[in-house]
């Protein structure tokens, strides 16, 4: 759809696009259909889109033969969407952050921005063959920042452990209307096995949080003040957090793997201060 079209439909429905719900709308159908071929999607595919809006994408996608499972939030878009598409979809009216998702093994969809983050580690830890997704470019750049860099941090290291991650395809902010701030881009993750092995994984999530929180800082005080690991840290092991490794670097020069050590190590520290105590 062009621009104009777009504005057409929305007045049909009495609807204008909504900021805090990051409703705009791609207008270029080559960016549309690469998308979708980045997905290789087949008639044996069952594909979840969050945030379909008027269905410009999910059209795209049925005409690959592949089932959608769409979940839209907004229900003036849920209606629209009914009328254009019936039973050809599987529509579910929800906030797919907070609701149970149907079963579906590919997802391609273009994120609403304010939601990138959440809805991506809950895909993630549901699990699905590939996914091809529109974001804004400063998070998908995030998601594929290395060590050392001003971009690498939490999110980084938390991608880098459940899937591979690429950026396909840089989109201009030219492509949407209403036109966003930002840049976007197409990026495609592909789950697979933790490249290395943490002892834990929720001490894992917390140092990395803790060490990101504060980036400037060595990771011994950071881990010392953080409230994440604050129930870990008794006063002996306050007192032993400079033996731990890379205790005197800092969170953007540590790669993954090195965070998993460092995590095991505050791990090992902190039971045992419990079983000498």
């Amino acid at each position: 759809m062009r621009a104009d079209q777009v504005k057409a439909v929305l007045e049909s429905i009495g609807k204008r696009p909504t900021k805090r719900l990051g409703q705009n709308f791609l207008l270029d159908d080559a960016v549309i259909s690469r998308q979708v071929r980045f997905a290789a999607l087949s008639g044996n595919d069952t594909v979840l889109e969050v945030g379909p809006g008027l269905g410009n994408l999910t059209e795209e996608i049925l005409r690959t033969g592949a089932k959608v499972v769409a979940v839209e939030r907004d229900p003036d878009f849920c209606r629209f969407l009914t009328k254009r598409f019936g039973d050809r979809i599987q529509l579910v009216q929800a906030d797919a952050v907070k609701a149970f998702l149907p079963s579906f093994n590919k997802v391609v969809s273009n994120l609403p921005y304010q939601i990138s983050s959440p809805i991506t580690f809950k895909l993630l830890a549901i699990g699905f063959d590939v996914a091809v997704v529109m974001l804004q470019r400063e998070f998908a750049e995030r998601m594929t920042a290395r060590p050392g860099t001003e971009d690498y941090g939490r999110l980084s290291v938390g991608v880098y452990y459940r899937a591979d991650c690429e950026i396909m395809l840089n989109v201009s902010r030219d492509s949407f209307w209403p036109q966003p701030k930002v840049d976007s881009c197409i990026v495609r993750l592909v789950p697979r096995k933790p490249p290395f092995e943490v002892k834990d994984e929720d001490v894992f999530y917390r140092v990395t949080q803790a060490i990101f929180s504060h980036r400037r800082k060595m990771v011994s005080n950071s881990l010392k003040t953080d409230p994440a690991v604050s129930n870990m840290i008794s006063g002996d092991v306050a007192g032993h957090l400079d033996s731990l490794p890379y205790a005197s670097r800092r969170a953007e020069e540590l790669s993954p793997e090195m965070i998993g050590e460092l995590a095991d190590a505050f791990l090992e520290l902190s039971a045992l201060s419990k079983r000498t105590s």
